[in-house]
């Protein structure tokens, strides 16, 4: 069979009732049913343990140790009714995945029988290895003690199978020293600091609440393509993305896709997946075409930060497996396709009191709304200070192909207020009296149309960091990565501009009638006045793709780091340094071991990817160059031989100096990417370096040959599926 046929045989092998027919999930009686949620612990637990763990969850409090023993009983009960037979300490190490050990509830007896058993200490702590997984040296490789950590905040849940299941307990990870070598302890600390520092705020403002949490809603982005296709791709199965591809007649340029109709073997695929994530208790609200071929989304409601990120997890192990389930592989890396868009995952990011007030909410009149004001000027002074650590927290070798290409923002991080903001924060900073346009009705025309309400101002899909009605989206992190870390950065950043903000208050206040409203207004009102003369430069409402703003951009100061190297030279700065721990969240040693394992995965990805394209090219591409080769010439040859006049002008013989010309330079391009991979620098920052400067650019070069032989060579004698088949062919 030939390579066409074989590729086009994926399209073909899909049948409706090859795939059992799913049963519509009941919305309110199945959500949450495999989490041990607080409605399952009200109808299981004591009152007093109940209330305990409310408490915890809800206020922070710690967890009893006599309460966790009747969690634990309670918790192993209810994984057992479920077909439960182990439990795993499920955790987020800084791999950028999740980890865990699984351990049966058996314990055998003296007698030849066992019993089940999950004690309130096995809930509480686990003991992986923590030499085997990135510690940035944290840990040698003969100190291979670490410790799981039960994290009561976020709910145990089951992972099931066809044959069983098994409970899962999201823990923290940590050396035995206690330094942090995972996501989610850093990202419990962050929240802690802006619950402190928020709270401190409010109490000023007379306002006394029990907890303020960050909430995030994110956008997942992703590709669905036939499991076939990607088996036969050596790059996407080794690197997440096409390492060459010639770009087909036709890709994204007539906005089909977008938001079109979802095919039905995609959406049988979502609608699995999407019950599977209801019955894990992840609110999943959207989904829809993306604007690339092949390429969807999805995604939930507002959570607390700390679940959030725990269920992105989930989504993306989710969407994997289930997509496997209908010949599909979901495809997570930010760029698999060049010249398409790629996959980011827009954090959709807030700030409520317990009680459910969203301090990000401007009302219908902000410029008197000083609870708005106030934590809307943290953010925005918190951007424009720690604009280098919002622009790591997404870095990757991934994210690089994709920030600043026309889907996504640039590397120069600005933010997007729309005009009514716009319009309050240019008087506050030119000392005018405050004021903001009003909300209006939109008639679109038409009599029997109902009015609309118009929003204050318009989006900005350009801008990487834009407000957007009562929350802020972060539009720049890429669709494989951990919603951790840029959280991490949110929470401290603005937990460092409410602290100065309650410090400025309260010297300003020293001495001041602070009982009278409009002393009070005032000083407050000249703080933010200042604050936001000093991160003025951070506001754009224009368009953040063109070069103007570059130009714009650099003239007003403003960092554009292009690269992940570029961005990871400034991680363990003086300022970083502080600001991590001054609150407690990450330590120097910490925050040293996250940039080195950042160079050290960057540098290996970019490796690997090297290592792939000359494999495949080597193996694949130019045998099969050769072999059309060997075909041209000998139709050369047989048309000599029964007298056909052949010159350098006759089509095979043009073909095939065209194809040996290309094939020439192919091999050449090879040996120096090869030159470039054998290349070894002993210090990780100069091998990085050099990952960027000499191997990107060889591959490229690799790339840019590669493409122009896939559009000479025969498609039956092309040894990889085309893009037109992968994005077009179900």
């Amino acid at each position: 069979m030939s390579s066409q046929l074989h590729n086009l045989s994926a399209a073909t092998k899909y049948r409706k009732n090859s795939i059992d027919k799913i049963t519509p999930p009941d919305l309110e009686e199945d959500f949450g049913v495999n989490t041990f949620s607080i409605d399952e612990m009200r109808k299981r637990l004591p009152k007093v343990v109940l209330q305990g763990m409310i408490n915890c969850i809800t206020k922070s409090a710690p967890i009893d140790t006599q309460h966790a023993e009747i969690v634990a009983l309670t918790m192993k009960e209810w994984a057992l009714e479920r077909g439960a037979t182990h439990f795993v300490h499920w955790f987020q190490p800084l791999t950028g995945g999740t980890a865990g050990k699984h351990d049966s509830f058996i314990n055998p007896t003296d007698v030849g029988k066992a019993i089940t058993t999950l004690r309130g200490s096995d809930l509480i702590q686990g003991e992986p290895d923590a030499s085997s997984f990135p510690n940035g040296g944290l840990r040698a490789t003969h100190e291979a003690r670490g410790y799981t950590v039960w994290d009561p905040s976020s709910p145990a849940f089951l992972v099931e199978n066809e044959n069983g299941s098994f409970l899962a307990i999201p823990t923290c990870f940590v050396s035995w020293t206690g330094e942090a070598l995972d996501h989610k302890t850093p990202l419990l600390r962050s929240i802690d600091a802006l619950d402190r520092q928020a709270r401190r705020v409010l109490r000023m403002l007379g306002e006394n609440v029990d907890r303020v949490q960050t909430t995030v809603g994110a956008e997942q982005e992703y590709f669905l393509i036939d499991e076939e296709y990607y088996y036969r791709r050596p790059d996407l199965f080794n690197t997440g993305r096409t390492l060459v591809g010639d770009a087909p007649p036709k890709g994204q340029q007539l906005d089909d896709h977008y938001f079109g109709e979802i095919p039905s073997r995609q959406l049988a695929c979502m609608l699995d997946a999407e019950k599977e994530l209801y019955r894990l208790g992840i609110p999943v609200k959207t989904r829809h075409n993306e604007v690339a071929p092949s390429q969807y989304e999805l995604a939930p409601v507002f959570e607390t930060s700390g679940i959030a990120s725990d269920h992105q997890q989930l989504i993306m192990i989710t969407l994997k497996r289930i997509a496997r389930k209908h010949g599909f592989v979901a495809l997570l890396h930010e760029k698999p396709f060049a010249d398409l868009n790629g996959s980011g995952k827009h954090i959709n990011w807030s700030i409520s009191t317990d009680s459910g007030t969203n301090l990000l909410d401007p009302g219908t009149t902000p410029h008197t709304n000083l609870t708005f004001l106030i934590f809307c000027t943290s953010v925005l002074r918190a951007v424009y200070k720690h604009q280098d650590l919002l622009r790591i927290s997404v870095s990757s070798a991934g994210n690089d192909h994709r920030l600043g290409a026309n889907e996504a923002p640039p590397a120069i991080l600005s933010v997007f207020l729309g005009s009514q903001l716009s319009g309050v924060y240019q008087k506050l900073i030119n000392g005018d009296e405050l004021s903001s346009d009003k909300d209006a009705d939109l008639f679109l025309g038409v009599s029997m149309l109902p009015l609309i309400p118009k929003h204050a101002g318009d989006r900005n899909r350009t801008s990487p960091f834009a407000f957007t009605g009562n929350k802020f989206e972060f539009r720049a992190a890429g669709s494989n990565q951990s919603l951790a870390f840029p959280n991490v950065v949110l929470n401290a950043s603005v937990a460092e501009s409410l602290r100065d903000f309650a410090n400025s208050l309260r010297d300003a206040l020293n001495g001041k009638d602070k009982t009278d409203p409009q002393v009070f207004k005032t000083t407050v009102l000249e703080i933010l006045r200042e604050n936001a003369k000093e991160f003025e430069t951070i506001l754009f409402e224009g368009d953040n793709y063109s070069d103007d703003w570059h130009e714009e951009a650099e003239k007003r100061g403003l960092l554009n780091l292009r690269t992940t190297p570029d961005a990871l030279s400034h991680f363990d700065s003086e300022k970083n340094s502080t600001l991590f721990s001054s609150f407690g969240i990450l330590t120097v040693a910490e925050l040293k071991a996250r940039q080195e394992i950042a160079l050290e995965q960057y540098e290996m990805a970019i490796d690997i990817e090297g290592q792939t394209l000359k494999n495949l090219t080597q193996t694949q591409i130019i045998p099969a160059c050769f072999e059309y080769l060997n075909e041209l010439t000998q139709t050369a040859s047989q048309a000599r031989l029964v007298g056909m006049n052949v010159t350098p002008k006759s089509p095979a013989i043009r073909t095939a100096t065209n194809v040996s010309k290309h094939l020439e330079a192919l091999i050449d391009a090879v040996e120096e990417l090869t030159k470039e991979l054998d290349t070894h620098v002993e210090d990780l920052q100069e091998n990085v370096q050099h990952k960027k400067d000499g191997v990107i650019p060889a591959m490229l070069k690799v790339r840019s040959i590669a493409d122009e032989l896939e559009g000479i060579i025969p498609q039956t004698k092309w040894p990889l599926p085309s893009y037109s088949e992968i994005l077009f062919i179900h």
